[in-house]
């Protein structure tokens, strides 16, 4: 629909490819790895039937946004992120995350406050911090990324085939809550992502948001299943209660990492909950 440009490599444009649909209170919709924001279609519906204005967009290096070689950190997604909001000159915003998308909303308003935020959600949370350290025992061991980046690098389309299987458990809901053709799509917009992203990205996975989460002063809503195996319940978000004030908690019994495609009508109920709450 649109573009905004948010920098630039070389004498190259770095553009943003964003949605922008209805009127009302705007909720914009950040979304997972390796996908677009065209993911989002189970929650922008029932969203803008609800009557709010439902902000969609590519990250950087994914969708129809530019597949640049530089900006792939934190920094970087939440000032592209402040760029697309200031562009649209929006206030009162909402800001759903998935996945990776989590990390955006956790780092901007970390990093540039809720002056134009009123709300903030998470699905299938990255935060807090997944590396194992000595002071973060919770995490995941540094040779599982490596092995992620060294299986990205030789054979990119064979990894995302098992990214995706783990993505929706597909042992588990082929055939019920995840079709062959909607894998199918998920795997034709993984593979036409950037290269380059797609292995740049996994280090960014690792992001330490601890001093991110106490500067979140805006209600959040928290939903991610117990079941996921992209990023573990015990890792992430059994552990934010506590570590971001004004929390709602909502645990998708059974849920895979994809929650917003199996289970929409848990998350859509969670999510239009909170947001028409007081």
């Amino acid at each position: 629909m649109s573009k905004v440009t948010v920098g630039q490599e070389n004498n190259a444009d770095i553009e943003i490819y964003y949605e922008d649909h209805g009127t009302g209170q705007p909720v914009v919709l950040i979304h997972g790895y390796p996908l677009n924001g065209h993911s989002w279609e189970k929650q922008e519906r029932v969203l803008l039937e609800a009557g709010y204005r439902v902000v969609t967009y590519d990250r950087r290096g994914f969708g129809q946004s530019s597949q640049p070689t530089v900006g792939y950190d934190y920094d970087t997604f939440a000032a592209d992120l402040r760029t697309l909001i200031e562009h649209l000159d929006q206030d009162d915003v909402v800001l759903v995350g998935f996945s990776m998308g989590t990390g955006e909303v956790t780092r901007y308003l970390g990093a540039h406050g809720s002056g134009r935020v009123s709300k903030a959600a998470l699905l299938g949370t990255i935060p807090p911090f997944l590396l194992k350290t000595d002071d973060n025992p919770e995490g995941v061991d540094q040779s599982v990324f490596d092995g992620i980046k060294a299986a990205v690098l030789a054979d990119r389309p064979a990894y995302f085939k098992d990214f995706l299987d783990n993505f929706y458990n597909v042992d588990k809901y082929a055939g019920t809550r995840i079709s062959d053709q909607a894998w199918q799509d998920s795997f034709i917009v993984a593979v036409g992502a950037s290269a380059h992203a797609a292995h740049a990205c996994v280090d960014t996975w690792l992001t330490d948001f601890r001093g991110d989460l106490p500067k979140i002063d805006v209600p959040t809503l928290l939903v991610h299943g117990d079941a996921d195996r992209i990023l573990p319940y015990e890792a992430t978000a059994k552990r934010l209660p506590g570590l971001i004030d004004n929390l709602e908690f909502v645990t998708v019994e059974g849920g895979p990492h994809n929650i917003a495609w199996t289970h929409p009508e848990e998350v859509n109920n969670a999510l239009l909950e909170f947001i028409k709450a007081d």
